[in-house]
């Protein structure tokens, strides 16, 4: 009998074991995971870099194809029902209708002209949420061999060159954009993406509902104030982010989701 309740007990412990395994968060198909690390910001101390954790991210933006579909299933969130509150007036302007695309949107290419609003309630929808924006940017540093490439003069100059180009009539498809070593593709000289904490730098107080907003930060001399003056390209995002709102629409903004590392991906 001894035997027998040991043989039971230790098979206990085997399928246990074996469950907990199971459960151990999947990486889906479609992200990637980038390892956490000490993250120097933009703006900052210099002496106190900011922990990141390492999380997942989708290897491509949202497409015009995916996010038609959201909206097929939420009306709410399509062109003629969508509340003012939520998005501007341009939102999906690009679009042929509610649910058409036409040649202007793609169906490959990245969806544009959306808000923060819709993008965050796209990816609740699908588990997932903006990235941080400290996220964004450690995840952004990378090329195509290396976890971090922004002291490379050569990396920054093609990514300054893509700022300085005119936003073309019709973009092109997700995928012919550049991937870098995770298999993160578009992350520059795509689009400009949504994160979630977009304002985060006109906060100047310790609280987020803090109304005390440093305008000043991005003037010329806001530059003087940069853990990095020679990023210029990051920079420009940090501005570009200050100047939007919740319910903006942009030509040339779009997004990609993001999860924590630990979080399982939710069930079908």
């Amino acid at each position: 009998m001894k035997t027998a309740a040991l043989i039971l007990a230790l098979a206990s412990c085997f399928l246990r074991g074996e469950e907990a395994a199971g459960n151990l968060p999947a990486i889906p198909p479609e992200m990637a995971r980038v390892e956490g690390g000490d993250y120097l910001p933009m703006f900052g101390d210099r002496d106190q870099p900011r922990s990141v954790a390492p999380f997942l991210l989708d290897r491509r933006p949202v497409t015009n194809a995916q996010f038609l579909d959201f909206v097929r299933e939420h009306p709410k969130w399509q062109r003629s029902k969508v509340s003012r509150l939520f998005a501007a007036e341009s939102y999906l302007s690009h679009w042929r209708g509610d649910l058409e695309l036409g040649a202007s949107a793609p169906p490959d290419a990245p969806v544009v002209g959306v808000s923060w609003f819709a993008a965050r309630a796209y990816l609740k929808a699908h588990g997932k949420r903006l990235p941080t924006e400290d996220e964004w940017e450690l995840a952004a540093r990378a090329d195509a061999t290396r976890a971090d490439a922004s002291t490379d003069p050569a990396f920054l100059a093609r990514i300054l060159a893509w700022y300085g180009k005119p936003n073309p009539p019709v973009l092109p498809a997700v995928t012919t954009a550049e991937t870098d070593f995770r298999g993160v593709t578009g992350m520059h000289g795509l689009v400009w993406e949504w994160v979630r904490d977009f304002n985060n730098q006109m906060v100047t107080g310790a609280a987020r509902n803090d109304a005390s907003l440093d305008r000043a930060l991005f003037c010329a001399g806001g530059a003087l104030n940069a853990t990095d003056a020679a990023n210029y390209a990051a920079f420009m995002r940090y501005a570009f982010r200050s100047s939007l709102e919740g319910n903006f629409t942009v030509t040339n903004l779009g997004f990609r989701g993001a999860r924590d590392a630990e979080t399982a991906p939710p069930k079908p």
